[in-house]
């Protein structure tokens, strides 16, 4: 398996070095250069699997040639042993056609512990047989931080810089971040907001001098092995509802467009998906483009839903490859348009055949507690805000009842007491008994000045586990 950059201007790579390239020489994002499809007969065929086999189906033909069958089995077993919930990706039913694949019973009980507690173990096996020493930066608007630094606070060859807007996450995701101590695990509190951290990443990409040599590795969606690993649950998803032979659709909470690409990339590998619903909050850039053909940057909002308070997002790249027929030039020069103007629209032709697919809601805080509360007073079940919006946006959008609608439920609520306690929600919701002493654990964390330089300059003091890189 290769991966070419969306901008075409960047040396193909094979897996192993995706992994640890991030972000492509020229700017682009990597994506494979042939995409693996599967026949009906071959996915009904994985009916039944425990969660580790079907990922190891799944994803096998994205590192063929770096990682031998027995490795990445015994990586994936690994990977999943560490959740809560035996299915690990339970669905649950709201009404008749109607369900929530909870994706929260990780170790930090968000959907990203799918990517990260694998892209950790992934590392640690390239690194290692390599000899090679890393370090990481990477941006969260609430959820990858803690993600990130749980699944990859064992590396030995990793130093970890998290980068989170100061005041801007809540306390339940930011005590995920600063209570985890060790020598190669730093977080940072940006006085900005959430952009301002992903632009430090991506310029830190750009120029990579300030490690001195060290090389910069991604966490974020950009990285390709997030994504690849996120594809997996829409295929369990539909296994469990009777695909391949009937079809399903998703409502999907994403601020940064890598867990809905995910969805879209798994129907491009044969699994029957009739739509895929982009599910946001306030900050409404996806929703604007999916209906009005309109991709411009606006003021950043802070809402209830945090970890969907981005502007710019990054995967979005992936797919506007695609819908330019995969011209790397061509995405070059919008993406170069974009950064200039501050916004772009696409052909006619291109955005309506994307809407074939795609449809989008935009979903206030208002609307959001309102519909947590709705929610409680149907089943009993609290939802985090962005499986709410995710709910809101499937209720809006659904093109067909007697298709079954899956929700990705996204966090656990307890993550995010304020939007529960503004639905009017009586219930207490209590921590995971490995995080019930969560409020009393001593916190560890640097407030820097919103400076890419001061940002840097910390980076290079403290890599190398504490040691000036």
């Amino acid at each position: 398996m290769r991966y070419i950059s969306t901008r075409g201007q960047a040396p193909a790579l094979n897996f192993e070095d995706v992994l640890l390239a991030g972000l492509a020489t020229d700017g682009g994002l990597y994506v494979p250069e042939n995409l693996p499809r599967f026949t009906q007969e071959e996915i009904a065929s994985w009916a039944g699997l425990p969660y580790h086999e079907l990922a190891f189906r799944v994803m096998r033909p994205f590192v063929t040639g770096s990682i031998p069958d027995a490795d990445f089995k015994k990586i994936l077993e690994e990977t999943y042993g560490v959740f809560a919930h035996s299915a690990i990706a339970p669905l649950r039913q709201l009404n008749g056609n109607e369900w929530v694949l909870e994706l929260f019973h990780g170790p930090t009980l968000a959907f990203k512990d799918f990517a990260l507690q694998l892209l950790g173990r992934l590392l640690d096996y390239v690194l290692e047989k390599r000899g090679e020493r890393v370090v990481i930066i990477g941006a969260t608007s609430g959820d990858t931080g803690s993600a990130a630094i749980e699944g990859c606070k064992h590396c030995e060859n990793v130093d970890i810089f998290i980068l989170h807007p100061h005041k801007r996450v809540s306390e339940v995701q930011r005590r995920q971040m600063t209570t985890i101590f060790g020598e190669n695990i730093h977080n940072i509190a940006i006085e900005g907001n959430f952009d301002d951290c992903q632009e430090m990443v991506k310029n830190s990409f750009a120029d990579q001098s300030f490690l001195k040599g060290t090389r910069l590795v991604a966490v974020n969606s950009i990285n390709w092995a997030r994504i690849m690993a996120q594809i997996v649950y829409y295929f369990h998803a539909s296994l469990q509802l009777g695909g391949p032979a009937r079809s399903v659709s998703f409502s999907v909470p994403t601020g940064n467009f890598g867990d809905i690409f995910a969805g879209y990339l798994a129907r491009n590998m044969g699994l029957p998906i009739n739509q895929l619903i982009v599910a946001t909050n306030r900050n409404d850039i996806l929703h604007r483009f999916m209906s009005g053909n309109q991709y411009v940057k606006e003021t950043l909002h802070a809402t209830l839903s945090p970890s969907m308070d981005i502007m710019v997002s990054s995967n979005f790249e992936r797919l506007l490859f695609d819908m330019h027929g995969r011209n790397g030039a061509a995405l070059a020069e919008l993406m170069n348009s974009f950064k200039q103007g501050g916004g772009f629209s696409v052909e006619q032709e291109r955005w309506t055949e994307t809407r074939k697919l795609f449809d989008s809601l935009a979903v206030d805080d208002a609307q959001t507690c309102e519909t947590i509360a709705q929610v409680y007073a149907e089943t009993g079940e609290v939802l985090d805000p962005h499986t709410a919006i995710g709910v809101k946006a499937a209720r809006e959008c659904r093109r067909s009842l007697d298709i079954p609608m899956v929700i990705l439920g996204t966090a656990h609520p307890v993550k995010f007491p304020e939007a529960v306690e503004k639905a009017g929600i009586g219930k207490a919701l209590e921590l995971p008994e490995h995080l019930t002493d969560l409020f009393e654990r001593e916190e560890r964390c640097t407030v820097l000045a919103n400076d890419l330089k001061t940002v840097q300059a910390f980076v290079s003091q403290h890599g190398n586990r504490g040691k000036p890189l």
